[in-house]
């Protein structure tokens, strides 16, 4: 769907290449910022607990050691089935987003198949709230789905969306969120502004990827940082603060550095040796 053609999943991370026959050589923007620790060992416990409290089949297998080791089971695994759904709902949703860009372009599109896969999940409200705020706001298309480049640093990175709204330019990343209580879409977390500030210090952007080609990036030179909350109540769209994007871009080369030495102690042999008892 939205999955960028030089972009490869690997052991250490999504990777990069510098054409489709090539070999992948420095890590994705989101892989660089994955060396952030996530603090989700209370969400994960939560999800855990939870799962086994709503389980049917709980009462049943008090007394059947096998059956209530099977429901300690899918007890467990209950917080990565609800991480895999929602990445594909966002993969979904994102993949509309892009296809009313290509539209809005005159590219070829499938604008209608996307908000159909939407409805068959019950997802529509997504794209019905997406389409509205793309139209308050009188999105101009650029770029949708475009794939940058850092040497210095050693990252590259497929930004979401580069359009101009209102006469400036824009770098756009989209997260798909869920609906609190009171109807309002979920808060963004603070890190897209280190997505959004490594995508603005790109050195190139794709242009090819077949033949490897890239030419020098366009779109750095001071755009509007927006990162849009796509929630099926309400889009909420916020622009990242100017005066933290220096500390963001600070934080995003320190974690890159730890990415680079984790990779390097990989290579090296064992960090623990064995100690024999001291001769008498």
């Amino acid at each position: 769907m939205t999955a960028p053609m030089l972009a490869r999943a690997t052991d250490t991370g999504r990777m990069y290449a510098r054409s489709t026959r090539e070999e992948p050589v420095v890590p994705s923007i989101t892989t660089v910022i994955a060396q952030q620790p996530h603090g989700l060992d209370g969400w994960f416990g939560y999800m855990g607990a939870n799962a086994l409290a709503q389980d049917v089949t709980l009462q049943s297998a008090l007394n059947s050691p096998a059956k209530l080791r099977q429901a300690v089971q899918r007890a467990a695994n209950a917080a990565a089935l609800y991480r895999d759904a929602a990445a594909e709902r966002g993969d979904r949703v994102h993949n509309y987003c892009e296809q009313v860009a290509l539209r809005h372009l005159e590219r070829e599109h499938d604008v209608d198949g996307a908000r159909d896969l939407l409805a068959q999940h019950g997802e529509q409200a997504f794209a019905d709230r997406f389409d509205e705020w793309w139209k308050a706001y009188d999105v101009r298309p650029i770029a949708p789905e475009i794939t940058v480049w850092n040497h210095e640093v050693g990252y590259a990175g497929t930004l979401d969306l580069v359009a101009e709204i209102n006469g400036r330019t824009c770098l756009i990343d989209y997260k798909t969120k869920g609906t609190t209580r009171d109807g309002q879409v979920k808060a963004l977390d603070d890190k897209v502004v280190m997505q959004l500030v490594a995508g603005m210090k790109a050195e190139e952007s794709l242009v090819d990827p077949e033949l490897g080609e890239w030419e020098a990036w366009q779109h750095g030179g001071g755009p509007l940082l927006i990162a849009v909350a796509v929630g099926e109540t309400e889009v909420r769209p916020q622009r990242a603060n100017p005066e933290v994007l220096k500390h963001h871009w600070w934080k995003f080369c320190a974690l890159k550095r730890v990415w680079q030495l984790n990779q390097e102690l990989l290579q090296e042999r064992s960090a623990l040796l064995p100690l024999s008892p001291p001769r008498v």
